[in-house]
Formats: structure tokens, C-alpha cells, sequence
């Protein structure tokens, strides 16, 4: 169990400010018919000029996509009238890492789906507490977005963050299950409902897109830009998630996709794929992160 000192709270709560910010300031900046690239680097921008580094790339994820979309290099895609957007942002300052997400919705229809996110997420940060079982928290979010007429995504879930992790080990689901595990008092955690119709079905699955990766263990690499690459890589992102627009300039322009594609088959980088909800029904989001306490929580972003 981690039990974070006094100092390495204040970069949670650090953290957590700038993202906070930078995402009250995203709210204001999304809109129908803009480039997602220009919505991505906005976000990494403001929580660079706020004094954080991106923990992730930032996700603007659209209409059924879930989860894990952002700008691939040269993204010509744009926000499409009527649509529902997530933006998912990942501040870590010093590797400390807090986790916000919110819904622009651009369709009145799907106005009470957006505010069905925000009640279970309210309705689970109102009720944690240390030694609360995971499998409580749970039951809480899925029968706020049940009594509200929705259903939540029951194979998305919240987790717990730490020192260059974002995925730290436990996880907090949107449905109740059975499970014993327990949040423990000091531990920080992301809490996040996803939302779909009540017609859904109600999961995410895996599309052959990927636009989001990790270094999983540095191996020797024979070409000298994808050792280049891989070196600016571990230097830059430890373990945390990137986008491959990072890289740009590492290497040549014309020795880019030859090093990248030289990562990828060697194992040495994993790529997270595109999350889509199995009926192609749209999803919302709504994402806290907070200090579990004995007898509450301090929500940081």
C-alpha cells in the first residue's frame, strides 16, 4: 500500500491544480467542426505553459469511441457537428500523475447522458472512504446512471494512479462486482464513469486503430535512429503513456516511420488500442482524481 509523505502530496495536489485549470480552460476551447489536433496540442500546451508535463497524451475520444483516440501526426480529422466528445487529460508533476475527464456535448440529446456521468461520478466521490470495498463504489455508480435511465460500461474502469503510473494496480468499476478489495486511506485513485444508452450494449472493445503507446522494456536496438528514438523515449517518458506526434524531429523526417515501425516489432514499445462501444452507441465521460481519507476524500483536480 502506498503511503505518500508530506512532500510527495503536494506534487499530487500540484498536479492536480494544473489540471484542473488547464481543463476548466478546455471546456471554453472545444467546439464542432475544430481539428481533434489542434484540441490535443491546446491541452498538452496549457499544462506545459502551468508548469506539468502531459502523464498521457490528451484523448478526444468522439461519439462511440470510449477511450484512447488522440491526434496521430498530420490528424486532418475534425469534431463533427452533433457530437459527443471526451476529453480524457493526465497532468504528473515530478511523476505524480492525477487524471481528468469531461464531456463537451454538442447534441442536446445526449445532454442528460453527459449529466448521468457527472451524478455518478459526484455520487461516488460523495460516499468513498478508506476500507470502502471497490465492489460499493461500484454498485453506487451503476445505480446513479441506472436510476437516471442510462447504462454504464461495465468493462471500463477507474484506477488507482502513483509515482509515473497511471494504471498503479487497483481498479474501480463502473458496475458492481464481486470483489474484496478495498480502497485504503492515503491511496489516490481516478474515478471515472463511462455512460452509454440503455439500448447498448453496454462494453467496449478493441478497434484495429492505435494511436497511443508505451515503452515496455528498452531492447537493443541495430538501427541507429530507433535507437535514437528509444533513447529519447526513456529519457522523456519513463513509463508513461505518448503519442508518436511527440516524436517529431527526433530523427530525420524520412528515417521516422522506418525507426518507429523498428520499436513496435521489436516489442520494445506496446500501442493501446482505440476503445469503441460494441453497438457503436455513444458513450460519455466524467473523471475525478482523488486522496482517499478515513472518512472521505479530497478530490485534486
Amino acid at each position: 500500500m502506498p503511503s505518500y509523505d508530506k512532500e510527495e502530496l503536494e506534487k499530487f495536489r500540484l498536479s492536480g491544480k494544473i489540471l484542473r485549470e488547464a481543463r476548466e480552460e478546455m471546456r471554453q476551447f472545444v467546439h464542432e467542426n475544430m481539428p481533434i489536433i489542434d484540441v490535443c496540442e491546446k491541452a498538452e500546451a496549457l499544462i506545459c505553459k502551468k508548469g506539468g508535463k502531459p502523464a498521457f497524451p490528451c484523448n478526444v475520444s468522439i461519439n462511440e469511441v470510449a477511450a484512447h483516440y488522440t491526434s496521430p501526426p498530420n490528424d486532418e480529422r475534425r469534431i463533427p457537428e452533433k457530437a459527443v466528445v471526451k476529453v480524457d487529460m493526465g497532468v504528473h508533476v515530478d511523476g505524480y500523475v492525477t487524471d481528468t475527464a469531461f464531456t463537451a456535448c454538442f447534441n442536446p440529446e445526449y445532454r442528460s447522458m453527459q449529466n448521468a456521468a457527472e451524478q455518478a461520478l459526484k455520487a461516488a466521490i460523495d460516499s468513498i472512504h478508506g476500507e470502502m470495498s471497490v465492489s460499493k463504489i461500484g454498485e453506487i455508480i451503476e445505480q446513479t446512471i441506472k436510476n437516471r435511465g442510462f447504462k454504464p460500461i461495465s468493462n471500463l474502469t477507474g484506477h488507482s494512479v502513483g509515482r509515473y503510473l497511471i494504471h498503479a494496480g487497483t481498479s474501480i468499476p463502473n458496475v458492481q462486482q464481486i470483489s474484496f478489495t478495498k480502497v485504503r486511506t492515503g491511496e489516490v485513485f481516478a474515478i471515472e464513469p463511462f455512460v452509454t444508452t440503455p439500448e447498448a450494449v453496454g462494453r467496449v472493445e478493441d478497434s484495429p486503430q492505435t494511436t497511443i503507446f508505451r515503452l515496455v522494456k528498452a531492447k537493443s536496438q541495430k538501427d541507429p535512429y530507433a535507437k535514437k528514438m528509444l533513447k529519447y523515449i526513456e529519457d522523456n517518458f519513463k513509463s508513461l503513456p505518448f503519442a508518436e506526434r511527440w516524436l517529431k524531429d527526433v530523427v530525420p523526417r524520412d528515417k521516422h516511420r522506418e525507426a518507429f515501425k523498428h520499436l513496435l516489432d521489436s516489442k520494445t514499445l506496446m500501442a493501446y488500442p482505440v476503445f469503441v462501444e460494441v453497438s457503436r452507441k455513444n458513450v460519455t465521460q466524467a473523471e475525478h482524481t482523488v486522496l482517499i481519507t478515513e472518512d472521505g476524500c479530497e478530490v485534486l483536480t
